[in-house]
């Protein structure tokens, strides 16, 4: 039996090559990122209408332009983790804490931000086959995070969980923005996605990874390295030695990379979602 190709689409995000792709597969859309990319989504569609979305969670960069895309294909389905469905049919509480990471740059970065109609949304808890995708429940970047095993090829699209990597650099960092990092719940996850065997890994940032046990131990490296040093520095040495891994890991390679990586996983929000999760456990066990 051919295995289905599941297409890469670079959304060119604020111009820029290597910051956020699109997974097509079998005319389903796997997180279609933001409305600001929107053009270059249907540009690499081709025509063809995509008859469901998967998200994997629900930050902007990865599903913003959910509700644009509705309002295109009015029956298009769209699956997301209950706990990210409210939020897609209201994004009103999304994009006040979105405004508190982005301020004025919102609409720049992710342009409109509709809803979708309830209608079109199913929730999934994980444990479902949607599509022909198994759903597996993966919280840690995200407390309504999701992974999708597609079935038939074994590809795995896994959006933040396996972490960020731009190509031609291996050199993975750990997206920990807040406001719900788990590093223990992460941790779990890597766990489960690599139980499910898959042949290769999709991220969202950026493109496939064929080595899967090289990627996801990877980023048990990074979170447990970065967990410490966010734990016991503070913010300008924490993002200092951030920007600086990532500069050493692709000099030589790609210099350019380096603004793909900050502008995929910004340090300063690395840091503050990493501080968050230490001070809520430090604020739990008072």
């Amino acid at each position: 039996m051919v295995r289905p190709v599941s297409r890469a689409l670079d959304l060119m995000h604020l111009g820029r090559d290597r910051v956020i792709c699109s997974w097509v597969v079998d005319g389903v859309v796997v997180d279609p990122g933001p409305a600001s990319c929107l053009d270059a989504l249907v540009a690499g569609l081709g025509g063809e209408e995509p008859r469901a979305l998967l998200l994997t969670h629900v930050h902007l960069d990865h599903a913003g332009a959910a509700g644009v895309l509705v309002r295109r294909y009015p029956d298009l389905r769209v699956y997301v983790h209950e706990r990210g469905a409210p939020h897609v049919i209201d994004p009103s509480r999304l994009l006040a804490s979105a405004e508190r990471l982005y301020g004025e740059q919102m609409e720049r970065l992710w342009g409109e931000v509709a809803p979708v109609p309830e209608e079109n949304v199913t929730a999934l808890s994980g444990g479902e086959n949607v599509e022909g995708f198994g759903v597996t429940y993966a919280p840690g970047h995200a407390s309504h995070h999701v992974v999708y095993l597609h079935e038939q090829s074994g590809d795995a699209f896994v959006g933040d969980v396996a972490g960020v990597c731009i190509p031609p650099s291996d050199f993975t960092v750990a997206p920990t923005p807040p406001p719900d990092i788990d590093l223990d719940a992460w941790r779990c996850s890597l766990d489960e996605l690599e139980a499910l065997g898959p042949r290769a890994l999709c991220l969202t940032h950026f493109g496939r990874r064929g080595d899967v046990g090289a990627q996801l131990n990877a980023i048990r490296e990074r979170l447990g390295s970065w967990g410490e040093l966010a734990r016991t520095g503070d913010r300008e040495a924490f993002v200092a030695s951030v920007r600086e891994q990532i500069r050493a890991a692709v000099q030589g390679i790609d210099a350019s990379a380096a603004e793909a990586y900050e502008q995929a996983a910004p340090a300063d929000q690395v840091w503050a979602g990493l501080e968050r999760y230490w001070r809520k456990r430090e604020e739990a066990a008072a």
